[in-house]
């Protein structure tokens, strides 16, 4: 054991807390990805920045916490989930991974189930879902150190980072983890504990990262990094002109992608789609996935009048929401803040949208700004203003220059910052080590007030007690 290894560990060869274990230079960079499930048709995100890297030239390997079930599963992911290291909650490989860290390095294996525990307590979310995945997690360490793993990389802040957190602390493996967005803004247990010991942190917006930041009072900011989640610019290219013409024809085709869920808003579309019928403009609205909300948002339509006007299509591949693109004439992201804490990251069907040439309107919340800048490349409207969506819908329909203007604007705006193959290359240099300059990590972050402030404003609250506050706050 060298003398700088031996400075990394504690007595039993585990890294001690927010230490850097060291990577040999002549090993080539083998990165384990967790996350919660696998594969999952809504996280294809995760999916393409993993194939994506590895055309930069990293191995990867697959160690989901949970399979997914799915009758609908892209293409790509079948070769990944061939070779996944799936895992039951119980088993003898699993045992026989506790008895080696119990016999071999007992105070780590201690150590990293006391901090876990201790980390979490006080959510229940967080604790019960602490012990369902520190049996895996261990046999995890074990199984990736054996394969020789460098780098372990969780996409979620929450149950994902935990186990990376662990296995960390067995193994001795560095890792870095993924913040998005409920993830991050529901629950924030354990996560100064989880940067502290990370090689490195990636938030998907600047959003994202001052919220980090503040979490750890400002520290850490060298080791915590913006890089977008991106979208292939070549499947997802402009549409030939005479398409653009097809697309500008009555009735205007809206489309909203994303499960059915309270956060993301589909009920203020569907309001909106009630007004724009009641000002005379047609439309048809596509719903594309799946979700808990679906029955509630068919009665929704139903007592709205509005059958054969709004469709719910189901879970889509990308491919398919690709063709469905091509028809379209705006796309819309309704994403709504949650009375549980919810918030979206970045849609990644924004960029989507927006690299295939689709006029885009959005909520302005959390990170979307960042993307879509107002009146330039898209439209924002505030959470949960039907009416607002209604009008910036009509905006596009009655002023197609202005629309195409913003169009061309979205493509440049994607190709610059939001490229998968681009992003995935500079998240592939930091898994090897060799971390990439960031203007991010160099730029100050937004305090709790300064945060909360923007949360009010997000709400769409205009109460006299919300301006009280506001300018409290100032």
């Amino acid at each position: 054991m060298t003398d700088r290894t031996r400075n990394n560990t504690d007595g039993n060869g585990a890294a001690k807390p927010g230490s850097r274990a060291a990577r040999p230079a002549e090993r080539p960079a083998k990165v384990a990805y967790i996350m919660s499930r696998f594969p999952k048709i809504t996280e294809t995100f995760v999916l393409y920045e993993m194939l994506a890297v590895e055309r930069s030239g990293v191995e990867v390997e697959v160690f989901p916490l949970l399979r997914e079930h799915t009758d609908v599963m892209h293409a790509e992911a079948a070769a990944l989930v061939a070779r996944a290291h799936f895992q039951p909650f119980l088993s003898w490989e699993i045992v026989r991974a506790h008895g080696h860290f119990l016999w071999n390095k007992p105070r780590a294996y201690f150590s990293a189930l006391w901090s876990l525990l201790r980390g979490t307590w006080g959510s229940f979310n967080f604790f019960t879902g602490a012990m369902g995945i520190f049996p895996k997690s261990v046999y995890f360490a074990r199984r990736m150190a054996a394969e020789g793993v460098t780098h372990v990389h969780a996409h979620f802040a929450n149950h994902p980072a935990a186990a990376a957190f662990v296995i960390h602390r067995l193994a001795g493996i560095p890792y870095s983890f993924t913040a998005h967005g409920s993830d991050l803004h529901r629950d924030r247990h354990m996560l100064r504990e989880k940067v502290a010991d990370a090689e490195f942190v990636v938030a998907i917006s600047d959003y994202n990262r001052d919220l980090i930041l503040d979490e750890c009072d400002g520290e850490h900011g060298d080791k915590t990094v913006v890089i977008h989640c991106g979208v292939d610019t070549e499947l997802f290219r402009p549409r030939p002109d005479d398409a653009m013409r097809e697309q500008r024809q009555r009735p205007i085709s809206i489309v909203c992608v994303g499960t059915l869920h309270e956060v993301k808003g589909q009920t203020y579309l569907i309001e909106a789609c009630r007004l724009l019928r009641d000002r005379d403009i047609e439309f048809i609205c596509d719903f594309i996935g799946d979700g808990p909300d679906r029955a509630a948002l068919a009665a929704q339509v139903d007592d709205a009048r509005l059958l054969g006007r709004v469709r719910f299509v189901g879970s889509c591949t990308r491919e398919d929401i690709a063709e469905r693109l091509g028809r379209a004439s705006v796309l819309v992201t309704p994403s709504v803040p949650t009375s549980d804490g919810r918030r979206e990251g970045i849609p990644v069907v924004l960029m989507e949208a927006m690299a295939s040439g689709v006029p885009v309107i959005a909520s302005r919340i959390s990170g979307i700004p960042e993307l879509v800048h107002d009146g330039v490349c898209g439209l924002l409207v505030p959470p949960r203003d039907q009416a607002a969506l209604a009008d910036a819908i009509q905006q596009v329909v009655e002023h197609p220059e202005a629309a195409a203007r913003r169009v061309d604007a979205a493509r440049q705006r994607v190709e610059q910052e939001f490229d998968l193959n681009r992003n995935a290359a500079t998240l592939a240099e930091w898994f090897c080590g060799r971390r990439v300059a960031s203007a991010s990590a160099s730029q100050p972050y937004v305090a709790k007030d300064q945060w909360f402030k923007n949360a009010i404003l997000e709400s769409g609250a205009t109460d006299c007690m919300t301006s009280m506050w506001v300018e409290a706050i100032d």
